[in-house]
């Protein structure tokens, strides 16, 4: 349950909504399901794919191969601190010539997405990349968007949004903590999550 600077954004019913929501505009943007390939950015953007995958495949009858992708090393954030953990890259099938949707729980400044296409360049070169996020918080640095989007959520850069699935959560929700609520949290804290 949040905490009273956490403030609820979605629960469990509205991110089955809006998985559902960008599940039929994937079939609807790209015609089907055939060249669909999605892949997750560790850590929450798997699960989601999964669930986009198992969504289309209810709708269509066809099961978009899902991989997984992680961008610690390609990441241009993250210059003096520890090297990140590396967890396991999966790309199922090859990418040539495949529509791949890049599949990632938060969208901020555009870094982590800047990432993954530089990680996702060494497995090949898809016919179109597409991305895909549960939240949308603005603040890009880079001249990135969403080309589907569960929620736009406008924050300030102070504020944190904490996305939290079942599968890694044992919930599904989306909150907002507020900018008091951070400095409690973390005092040297300056920026939002991802």
């Amino acid at each position: 349950m949040p905490s009273h600077d956490e403030r609820s954004i979605l629960g469990t019913e509205d991110v089955r909504r809006a998985l559902t929501r960008i599940a039929h505009e994937v079939l609807e943007q790209n015609r089907g399901a055939n060249d669909v390939v999605l892949i997750g950015i560790h850590t929450r953007g798997v699960p989601l794919a999964n669930r986009l995958s198992s969504l289309v495949d209810s709708f269509e009858g066809i099961r978009p191969p899902v991989g997984r992708l992680d961008i610690g090393l390609y990441r241009d954030d993250l210059i003096g601190q520890p090297k990140p953990m590396v967890k396991p890259t999966e790309i199922p099938v090859p990418i040539e010539d495949k529509i791949v949707v890049l599949v990632d729980d938060v969208l901020y400044t555009g870094r982590s997405i800047r990432a993954a296409m530089d990680a996702l360049m060494d497995f090949g070169r898809a016919r179109r990349i597409q991305l895909a996020v549960l939240i949308d918080r603005g603040h890009r640095e880079l001249p990135l968007r969403a080309d589907y989007v569960g929620k736009n959520l406008p924050t300030s850069r102070g504020e944190i949004v904490k996305v939290r699935l079942t599968e890694i959560d044992e919930r599904d929700e989306v909150t907002l903590i507020s900018d008091d609520g951070r400095r409690r949290m973390d005092p040297a804290a300056h920026g939002g999550a991802k």
